[in-house]
């Protein structure tokens, strides 16, 4: 109907107890915005972005490569040896997890899709299942490319309290305290004596 008339959107949309289009139609639009799902597509939401794009084709091919090297090992593999899942699959699970973390520092600056700082669910669910088995089924971990500045820098600091007194020890004049004795010590005292006898 293309009337725009109140009382025809009213008939139509209002008409029954429960106004079920209208409770639907509110569903639906909550949850497409709890979800950020116009973060995946492009800005006129012809279809999805070309960054969303990418990552669902990187989170196919872990998946693809998790399976493949599953597939190749024996059937009473124990729990905590994936071994062969970790090596093959570390180069493929490295690139998603970085274009992942790119996407994130993207979203906050107003990427592709120029909405709210979080990624969409569909995107944020893929990550979530590929760290879930790459860490607790797999229990595979990437190595930590931060561990030599963390180390330089907390050594640095753990030194400083140290440079810091030896450089004012070294660079401060030891200034030695030198007691100046009074020149009139006896007039004084006879001053008191006299005090005291008249008092």
């Amino acid at each position: 109907n293309s009337s725009e008339s109140h009382n025809c959107a009213k008939s139509i949309l209002t008409s029954d107890r429960l106004q079920i289009v209208v409770t639907l139609s509110e569903f639906f639009n909550e949850t497409w915005e709890a979800a950020n799902c116009a973060n995946c597509l492009k800005n006129n939401s012809e279809g999805l972005s070309n960054s969303t794009e990418e990552f669902l084709d990187l989170f196919n091919k872990s998946l693809t490569c998790f399976e493949h090297n599953l597939q190749g090992q024996a059937v009473d593999l124990s729990p905590n040896n994936y071994t062969e899942v970790c090596k093959n699959c570390n180069e493929t699970y490295t690139k998603l997890n970085d274009l992942y973390n790119h996407l994130q520092r993207m979203n906050r600056q107003g990427g592709e899709s120029a909405h709210s700082a979080h990624l969409c669910i569909d995107v944020e669910d893929a990550m979530n299942i590929t760290r879930k088995l790459w860490s607790r089924t797999f229990n595979c971990s990437l190595p930590c490319s931060d561990t030599v500045p963390v180390i330089a820098v907390s050594s640095f600091i753990l030194f400083l309290p140290i440079v810091f007194y030896l450089s004012s020890f070294l660079h401060s004049k030891q200034k030695k305290r030198i007691l100046i004795l009074p020149k009139r010590i006896q007039s004084n005292a006879s001053l008191v004596n006299i005090q005291e006898k008249y008092s």
